[in-house]
C-alpha cells in the first residue's frame, strides 16, 4: 500500500470515529482525535456558525477552522459543491442562501459522515440537497456543474494536492468560484515543535508551506487568488517554549513562522474567443478548424 493510501485509510477510520463524538469533544480533543493531550482548555481551530442562516447544531462536529460560506458570494440558485462536508454544516448554511431553486452536493469520503449528513437532511425536508461517497482527488461529479465551491479544513489532509485542485477547477462553470478554508504553514517549524503541534491539533498534519498551498491553485488554472481571512492558530506556551528560545518564540507570536487558519477564494476563468485575425493567423485564410 502506498503512503498515499495509507494516509487515506487512516483518515476515513477517524473521522468515522469523530462521526460518533460530540461537537465538544471535537473542540477540545487533537480536532477529534482524541488523543489525550494534556494542556487543552479552548477550542483552537473551530469557528462559531451559531449566528449564520441555516445552521443546524446536529450536523456541528466542530472540525472545521473557518467559515468558508461567509466569504464563498453564494447566491440564490446557485450551485454549491461542498469538499468534505461531514455531517453537513457547511452544505446545510449553504442551502441557506442558494434556496430551493438551488442545489448543494456535499462530497465526503467517509461512510459515516456521509450517512450522518443523510439523517439530518431527512429530518430537515430538503430535496435539492445530496451527498456523495467519494474521493476528493476524483470527484464523482460531471465536469463544469458548480457555480461555488466551498471545504473546510479538508485540503490539508488530501495527499495529491495537486489533484484535488485539479479536481475543483473541472467541477466548476466557467466564471465559478471557490472559497476554501484551510491550514496552511509559515516558516520552518523546529521538528519537534510541528510533533506536538499535530498530537494538540491534528488537522495541521498534512498542512504545507502557504506560498506552495497558494502556487498549487494557481496551477491548477485559477485566477484572482486572493486570501479573504489569515488568522493564527495560537498554541500554549507550554508547549511552545519547549522547543522555541525567545527569539523563536518571538517570531511565532509575531506571525513570522507559525501556523495559520487562511480562507482562499479564487475564480475559474472563462475562455475568451478568438478573434478574427487570431483565428486566421491559427488556420488559415478560409479555414474551418477553429
Amino acid at each position: 500500500m502506498t503512503m498515499s493510501n495509507d494516509l487515506k485509510q487512516l483518515v476515513q477510520e477517524k473521522y468515522g470515529q469523530i462521526a460518533d463524538q460530540t461537537k465538544t469533544q471535537n473542540e477540545t480533543s487533537c480536532c477529534g482525535i482524541g488523543c489525550g493531550c494534556s494542556v487543552i482548555d479552548e477550542a483552537l481551530m473551530a469557528e462559531d456558525y451559531a449566528k449564520l442562516k441555516g445552521y443546524v447544531a446536529d450536523a456541528d462536529l466542530g472540525l472545521g477552522c473557518g467559515l468558508p460560506t461567509e466569504f464563498a458570494k453564494i447566491k440564490q440558485g446557485d450551485v454549491v459543491i461542498d469538499l468534505g462536508s461531514g455531517a453537513g454544516n457547511d452544505a446545510f448554511v449553504a442551502r441557506a442562501i442558494t434556496g430551493e431553486s438551488g442545489k448543494v452536493i456535499g462530497v465526503d469520503f467517509t461512510e459515516r459522515m456521509i450517512e450522518k449528513a443523510r439523517i439530518n437532511a431527512e429530518k430537515l425536508g430538503l430535496n435539492n440537497v445530496e451527498f456523495r461517497f467519494g474521493d476528493i482527488e476524483k470527484l464523482p461529479i460531471s465536469a463544469s456543474v458548480a457555480d461555488v465551491v466551498v471545504s473546510n479544513c479538508v485540503m490539508n489532509l488530501v495527499p495529491d494536492k495537486a489533484k484535488a485542485f485539479a479536481e475543483t477547477f473541472r467541477v466548476l462553470k466557467p466564471g465559478g468560484h471557490f472559497s476554501i478554508s484551510d491550514i496552511v504553514l509559515v516558516g520552518e517549524l523546529p521538528a519537534g515543535l510541528k510533533q506536538s503541534a499535530e498530537m494538540y491539533a491534528g488537522c495541521i498534519s498534512g498542512a504545507i508551506q502557504k506560498e506552495e498551498y497558494l502556487h498549487v491553485i494557481e496551477a491548477a488554472g485559477f485566477v484572482n487568488v486572493d486570501v479573504q481571512k489569515n488568522k493564527a492558530i495560537n498554541l500554549p506556551d507550554e508547549i511552545l517554549q519547549n522547543y522555541l528560545n525567545a527569539k523563536e518564540m518571538s517570531a511565532f507570536k509575531g506571525g513570522e513562522v507559525g501556523i495559520f487558519s487562511i480562507t482562499v477564494y479564487g475564480e475559474k476563468p472563462v475562455p475568451q474567443p478568438k478573434s478574427e485575425a487570431a483565428k486566421a493567423a491559427c488556420c488559415g485564410e478560409g479555414s474551418t478548424c477553429c
